[in-house]
């Protein structure tokens, strides 16, 4: 006996499917604020994400990761979303070597710079010299 195979799925409908399978990555917008911000809940793989997106501006600085949202024509508040720009993974900062002890304020003159101030400034007088 063979079963009757199921029809294939449309292209819209595996095209939602997909994007909400394990390793699909949404955003539920749930609000906009008046400077254009985005307050999104971003499912992404496994994970749930609380986000704020806002629009690039020339010139500014980027923070975070750089996606666009494209909405769903069943539901539009529901977007599929693409990374654009990932930025580099933040390596863990190495402890910094411990500087030497020294009792007083900072050094902030070389041992040259003191030599050079203890021969003009110096006590002593030279014999040379009236």
């Amino acid at each position: 006996m063979t079963q009757p195979k199921s029809p294939p799925p449309s292209s819209e409908a595996s095209a939602d499917s997909g994007a909400t399978g394990p390793g699909g990555d949404v955003a539920l917008v749930h609000r906009v604020t008046p400077d254009g911000a985005v307050h999104v809940i971003r499912r992404r793989g496994d994970q749930l994400e609380a986000g704020a997106l806002q629009p690039l501006r020339e010139g500014a600085p980027i923070q975070g990761e750089v996606v666009s949202l494209r909405p769903r024509e069943s539901f539009p508040l529901l977007c599929d979303v693409e990374t654009i720009y990932k930025p580099p993974a933040a390596s863990a900062p190495s402890a910094p070597a411990a500087p030497a002890r020294r009792k007083g304020p900072a050094q902030v003159a070389t041992d040259v710079y003191r030599d050079n101030w203890d021969s003009i400034w110096s006590s002593k007088k030279s014999p040379s010299l009236n």
